[in-house]
């Protein structure tokens, strides 16, 4: 279908891509337990739009480049990991109000959304990974609309699983919201994920 080669197989192997938490999911939960809804889409759309400037550059081959110049994806995995262990930081450090403290101003969704298009787009890994991804499912006489197709098809599955995360966490929050105590827990261990996400990416090309 779609001239996709072994089309259920591919369908598949998105779902478990989605299923395998990652940096973009908790900059996603991170959005949403703090502002809701709204800024927890923004934040889909930013690591959304990512994904797809790294496929479209796998298409136009920038992964060789890459491959060919590893001092540029060594530099990219660095800021990457700054980046995320930056953000991990600022959770540890983030002040849980209780129950009887006032509502702070909710923070924009711009902010959020700018977020996860830099945790998207700091992570090399992805291109490399379109890379090896698409082609198992082309045939030799694939044409172009077969990748966009392949194209399209990841970023509905991604944007449907990730809407599904802020839906069921926006539930969530809503119900830790008057447990200061499990929000603290819960915020430090996303900050200490975010920081551990962080070394595994400076670290995993060694």
């Amino acid at each position: 279908m779609f001239g996709i080669q072994n089309y259920a197989g591919f369908i598949a192997a998105i779902v478990v891509f989605q299923l395998i938490p990652g940096p973009g999911t908790l900059a996603i939960l991170n959005a949403t337990a703090r502002n809701g809804i709204k800024v927890g889409l923004a934040a889909v759309l930013g690591t959304l739009l990512g994904d797809f400037i790294f496929m479209t550059a796998a298409v136009a081959g920038l992964a060789a480049v890459m491959r060919a110049n590893p001092i540029l994806f060594n530099s990219l995995q660095w800021v990457g990991a700054a980046y995320l262990c930056w953000m991990g930081a600022q959770l540890l450090r983030a002040r849980i109000a209780g129950a009887e403290d006032k509502v702070g101003a909710p923070q924009s969704a711009w902010r959020f959304f700018r977020q996860g298009l830099a945790v998207s787009c700091t992570n090399p890994k992805v291109i490399l990974f379109f890379v090896a991804f698409f082609p198992l499912f082309l045939r030799p006489e694939s044409s172009s609309a077969t990748l966009i197709a392949m194209m399209a098809h990841v970023t509905v599955i991604s944007l449907s699983y990730q809407t599904g995360l802020v839906l069921l966490g926006n539930l969530i929050a809503a119900r830790l919201r008057a447990l200061p105590a499990a929000r603290r827990v819960a915020t430090r261990l996303a900050g200490l994920a975010l920081i551990g996400f962080g070394i595994k990416l400076a670290t995993g090309n060694r």
